[in-house]
């Protein structure tokens, strides 16, 4: 017999009654672990929500960080944008009204270039400084308007035109208009105030005439269930909403402001033109020429370009810019307007009535 069976004392030892094999097997068990009391349990409580609030605290402090960091981030963006306006601002007004200075006689140009609008680079106020600019210099020769344009702004158009008479009328020095792809409609409006207008054999030309476009949708909205409220004092006052029919009677007024507009502008060509224009009325239908089919009209006066222009008229060929600089802060603060007008649908005052090429 092996030693552990020796010793196991319930097979090798004394006979025992119940009572005393049950308070045996008492005595051996395992004692449970003493049970945690309500202090203790407290404390553990405690201890968990102060974790807790910890980790809530610490979340709340990273998202101040990044918070402060976003406007730290636009402040320095602000102040970036505020120093580069007036960067711009400081250098045009040091660098003076052109990009070139040269010595002597020179063509003192002034660039028509893209829309003629108020918030365009061609706008009345620029073009017209950039005029008295150049008619003032002692050493320009001549002042040129660079014209590369569709046209326009009625109201912007005959401003520039009426300085351009204004100075033609002191008969000091010449206002040439030179042609480069484009000058049409408004833009053409511009040259003709000119003593003498040069455009290239291909330039396009004329078009005078007033466009005014827009779109119907009353049934179009009806179909799509919408109903369109506009509210308005006067009969006429919403005659030109594009979801609103248009009586006869408003369109008869309507096409007698065009034809008026319209005839503003041919004024305006025969005054600047004169006797150099041909007797044809297909000239003021709205039609555009090609340069060499201007000459022909007396839409314009010759074929040329800046180059040659300038190599005529002076002994050395000399060109300066008199054009206002373009602010770039204004320039981005306009557009970024604009857009943000258009994204909240907010109408605009423009004119619907427009002398440009469509």
């Amino acid at each position: 017999m092996s030693d552990d069976r020796r010793d196991d004392r319930w097979t090798q030892g004394p006979e025992l009654s119940p009572e005393e094999a049950r308070r045996a097997r008492q005595s051996d068990a395992t004692p449970p672990p003493p049970a945690e009391d309500a202090e203790t349990l407290r404390e553990r409580q405690r201890l968990a929500q102060l974790e807790m609030m910890d980790r809530w605290v610490g979340g709340v402090l990273a998202e101040q960080r990044r918070s402060r960091r976003w406007k730290l981030f636009f402040r320095f963006l602000f102040v970036a944008l505020i120093l580069a306006s007036l960067s711009a601002t400081l250098y045009g007004l040091l660098a003076g009204p052109g990009v070139s200075a040269p010595a002597g006689p020179h063509l003192g140009l002034v660039k028509v270039k893209g829309v003629i609008d108020a918030d365009s680079p061609a706008s009345a106020e620029r073009i017209t400084t950039g005029l008295r600019r150049a008619w003032d210099a002692e050493e320009s020769a001549a002042v040129v308007l660079q014209i590369d344009s569709p046209g326009g702004s009625p109201v912007q158009s005959q401003r520039i035109f009426d300085e351009i008479m204004r100075l033609r009328a002191e008969g000091d020095k010449p206002i040439i208009a030179v042609i480069e792809d484009v000058g049409a409609s408004g833009a053409y409006y511009i040259a003709a105030a000119a003593d003498e207008i040069v455009a290239a054999p291909a330039s396009l030309v004329g078009s005078i005439g007033v466009i005014s476009a827009s779109f119907g949708f009353e049934e179009a909205i009806e179909r799509l269930g919408v109903e369109r409220r506009v509210f308005a004092a006067g009969d006429n006052k919403a005659f030109l909403d594009p979801f609103s029919e248009l009586a006869p009677e408003q369109r008869e007024f309507w096409q007698s402001v065009l034809e008026t507009t319209h005839d503003q502008f041919i004024a305006a060509v025969r005054e600047g033109r004169g006797d150099r224009l041909v007797d044809d009325e297909r000239l003021f239908s709205g039609l555009v020429w090609s340069g060499e089919q201007a000459v022909e009209l007396g839409l314009i006066d010759a074929i040329g370009s800046l180059d040659g222009l300038a190599r005529e008229r002076l002994e050395e060929a000399r060109v300066r810019d008199y054009t206002p600089r373009l602010d770039p802060f204004e320039r981005f603060t306009r557009q970024f307007g604009r857009v943000a007008m258009e994204w909240l649908g907010v109408p605009r005052a423009d004119s619907p009535l427009r002398y440009q090429l469509p």
